[in-house]
């Protein structure tokens, strides 16, 4: 099968614990390296290295059993010791504290060859659902981490500029897998993917946006994977200092925007209105809170309350990272000049926005691919010590809410927390939360076994098949 996916030659990483801009490499990595756990639909985790797992009463201990007969790639066995080493080694990396948080190195270890201990700081009832993404597991003690030999379903035949070819792991624990190989194909544009998969070049169209399910779902032998709650749009607005750290202002731009319009037509209608909460997939998403709606009086009256310059014109910064993040910068800033905000929009090519202006600006576009579920997001993006947390917002409040959700293991409970803390982000955090994009996937007709899952559980591909 031939997939294709965007990535682009600058900004290729072959380093599992490294951050992976390019959906090409993620892809590749997470078809060559197993992770501790996998995305799931419900409950939000399921099983992979490790087979299953308990805490201890106070929740600070997990004890994750790892599956028997699991190999490398080269046959060597695949023990705790490698697992153990492979966490640690994320976690010391760039955003290690992001992706593994309340967890400090010293706290992972192996206990005996089949058994990976996580210590946590404080009690944290989801740590399974933080092992899920990027836990990829290599041999303790790699020094090369490109190419080095994983326990995945499919191994490594080649690599070339950012192009791969692999092959079945016919010795995988996993079970079957039923394609001989997968290549992967770097399209640096979505157009150029898109017209791949209609010519027949490519199979499979990974994560080619809404504006390719318009001009392709009705294109004879294509077929359309929709998967609703995939991606959060948003709008980050700077709460530490500048224009928008006061409360008012926030709310103020919050009322101003028309979410269906720009889900409309930013994504082509391929999502729906979002609420200022991240997280709309997970079943204790807070539906009872009323949606915000357009209120173009009361965001002026709040702005005038806080003397805010309407005199002035701001910046909003965007880039074409991802389909739908560039187009609704100009959307926005017509629907924000209707309530005297003027916006002048200022499009960076994806480097200078990623290194210069992702969680430095004022005011920026953004999105986050994992939706389905809401501590899970607020333990990335909101809570006060992480590195992702771009709005620069600290909020004792949310961290105090955050803290009771994780350190209770009790379902009722737990949901009854989560909407508390749902709460506190929809009332005065510093994203604008205005769409939940479904992904898209295009795939000719002979292609079956795609997953349907959101966000990075779009890579699980070891299930899918290609007729003749």
């Amino acid at each position: 099968m031939r997939v294709g996916a965007i990535g682009k030659a600058a900004a290729i990483v072959r380093d599992p614990f490294g951050v992976q801009p390019n959906d090409s490499d993620y892809l590749i990595l997470s078809l060559l390296y197993d992770t501790v756990t996998i995305p799931a639909k419900s409950p939000l985790v399921a099983p992979r290295l490790a087979t299953r797992w308990e805490a201890g009463e106070d929740l600070r201990t997990w004890r994750f059993t790892l599956a028997e007969n699991v190999a490398f790639h080269d046959g060597s066995p695949c023990t705790a010791e490698d697992v153990a080493w492979s966490v640690r080694r994320l976690r010391q990396s760039e955003a290690g504290t992001s992706r593994l948080p309340g967890i400090d190195v010293s706290g992972i270890r192996a206990e005996g060859p089949r058994t990976l201990v996580i210590e946590s700081r404080y009690p944290n009832s989801r740590i399974p659902l933080l092992l899920r993404l990027t836990t990829f597991v290599q041999k303790k003690g790699t020094t090369d981490p490109a190419g080095a030999p994983g326990t995945g379903p499919f191994e490594l035949d080649w690599f070339r500029d950012g192009n791969a070819r692999l092959v079945r792991n016919d010795n995988w624990f996993g079970g079957e897998v039923h394609l001989d190989a997968i290549e992967v194909r770097m399209f640096d544009r979505t157009a150029s993917m898109v017209n791949a998969v209609l010519t027949g070049e490519i199979d499979l169209a990974s994560n080619a946006g809404a504006v390719a399910a318009r001009t392709a779902g009705k294109r004879d032998g294509v077929q359309v994977v929709r998967r609703p709650d995939d991606t959060a749009h948003y709008v980050v607005m700077r709460t530490s200092d500048g224009p928008f750290a006061d409360p008012r202002v926030r709310e103020a731009v919050k009322l101003a925007v028309d979410r269906k319009a720009l889900v409309d037509q930013a994504i082509s209608g391929y999502g729906k209105p979002a609420n200022d909460i991240l997280g709309t997939g997970d079943p204790c998403y807070a539906k009872d809170i009323p949606q915000r709606e357009r209120n173009i009086d009361r965001a002026r009256k709040l702005l005038d309350e806080a003397g805010f310059d309407r005199s002035r014109s701001y910046q909003l910064l965007t880039t074409e990272e991802i389909p739908g993040m560039a187009e609704s910068a100009t959307l926005l800033a017509n629907q924000l000049q209707e309530a005297g905000v003027k916006i002048d929009v200022r499009k960076q090519d994806q480097a200078t926005f990623l290194g210069a202006s992702r969680g430095k600006a004022p005011l920026y576009t953004s999105f986050y691919g994992t939706q389905d579920s809401v501590v899970f997001c607020a333990g990335k993006l909101l809570v006060s010590e992480s590195k992702l947390n771009e709005a620069a917002w600290h909020d004792p409040a949310f961290d105090a809410a955050y803290q009771q959700v994780v350190s209770t293991a009790d379902d009722k409970r737990g949901a009854q927390l989560s909407h508390d803390l749902q709460q506190v982000q929809h009332e005065r955090s510093g994203l604008l939360v205005w769409g939940a994009a479904d992904g898209i996937d295009l795939a000719s007709d002979k292609v079956g076994g795609l997953p349907d899952l959101p966000g990075y559980g779009r890579v699980q591909l070891e299930r899918a098949w290609l007729s003749g």
